[in-house]
């Protein structure tokens, strides 16, 4: 019955390929789908995941790292203080307004402050030391190479920040922000522009680097506050870029409108997948009535039309697959906001086989019409 199945897959290909086609592009819409969800998201930890910090000290409760509050100075010394830490560097974040040379209105712009040194950990896989070295000089900074059209410059101009004028002496990738623009800056640069006199001698967080990364939830864990340096918390940095995407994710509601999005072309897929194996299985239905009246019992044949339904599934996923790389690769030369993992391609494999096997049973349905009286007709 198995090699009934293929058989009648290769030599009825016309009247299978629209659910082949059917499973395709629903799956090629999951897998985009999710692609643009961990990029959109997980740019909300850019500054995190850009970085090779194994801990961050900031404010208790902080949801997102955009949400940070400013701490005590204090803190630096703290964190120094425990034998498993290797570094410490501050990071500044200041919420500004960006005015460029050419019509393009305010903008509104997060400065991340950081220390420019060849080695620093913050943005250490989004800058290059000589990006970084050209942020030493005077109000000098550095934006995403995505984000000069919306900014209205090129490398070279100079733009105002909260009143203070800037030079975009360079530009990255990888680092767009979610809900705004990303401008790195130096520590002094930040100070420069921070216009909250309640942060002077204050930073939003501070990132430490461990002689063994393997410690960090131990080292965390040690670290959280203690009324003596101020209210703080430490979290690593693993949690802290999951912990910033569940907030996007869930508490600002996006999350929610994805899975309706997901759910709705799951059942489109599912409706178009199952009435073209339906109509398969009806335009061979008087060789199934054959098959019945030599004898083939109906659950035998329901287990045809369920093969047939895998392999409908199965090609259906190798084209999503194969379409989805090609448009994430597209999408990624267009700095679209982009991002794949194992565990997403997993359940988006699972979910077009689940509309393969959906679709078999509701085919399987049609065999009820399969009866040898129907070749007397």
């Amino acid at each position: 019955m198995v090699a009934l199945a293929r058989k009648t897959l290769i030599y009825e290909w016309r009247r299978f390929l629209p659910a082949i086609l059917a499973v395709c592009f629903a799956g090629l819409l999951q897998l985009l789908q999710a692609a643009l969800v961990l990029g959109i998201f997980g740019s909300a930890s850019v500054y995190i995941t850009g970085s090779s910090a194994d801990l961050w000290a900031g404010y208790p409760g902080t949801q997102s790292v955009n949400l940070g509050r400013s701490i005590d100075a204090d803190v630096e010394m703290r964190l120094w203080m425990d034998p498993a830490v290797s570094k410490v560097e501050p990071f500044h974040w200041v919420d500004a307004d960006w005015r460029g040379p050419n019509d393009t209105g305010g903008v509104s712009v997060f400065v991340s402050g950081i220390d420019p040194r060849p080695d620093g950990l913050m943005f250490s896989h989004a800058l290059s030391p000589d990006l970084r070295e050209r942020l030493n000089g005077p109000n000098a900074v550095i934006v995403d190479r995505a984000d000069l059209d919306s900014l209205g410059v090129k490398i070279g101009d100079s733009a105002i920040i909260n009143g203070q004028r800037v030079q975009v002496v360079g530009v990255g990738s990888g680092l767009r922000a979610l809900g705004g623009v990303n401008v790195v800056a130096s520590l002094a640069t930040a100070r420069n522009l921070d216009t909250d006199p309640s942060n002077e001698g204050r930073m939003t967080y501070f990132v430490a680097k461990l002689h063994d990364p393997n410690q960090a939830r131990a080292v965390a864990r040690r670290l959280r506050g203690t009324g003596s340096f101020g209210p703080y918390d430490v979290w690593t940095a693993k949690h802290f870029a999951n912990r910033s995407k569940m907030y996007w994710m869930l508490d600002t509601g996006a999350g929610a409108a994805v899975l309706f999005l997901a759910g709705i072309v799951f059942l489109v897929g599912a409706v178009i997948t199952s009435q073209t194996l339906v109509a398969a299985v009806v335009g061979s239905v008087r060789e199934y009535a054959t098959l019945n009246a030599l004898g083939v019992g109906v659950g035998a044949l329901r287990k045809v039309v369920l093969e047939q339904a895998f392999w409908v599934g199965a090609l259906g996923l190798v084209g999503s697959l194969a379409l989805g790389g090609l448009l994430f690769l597209l999408a990624r030369s267009y700095n679209v906001p982009v991002a794949f993992s194992a565990v997403a391609i997993l359940a988006c494999v699972v979910v077009i086989l689940g509309l393969a096997a959906v679709s078999g049973l509701a085919a399987m349905r049609s065999l009820r019409r399969a009866d040898p009286a129907t070749l007397l007709r």
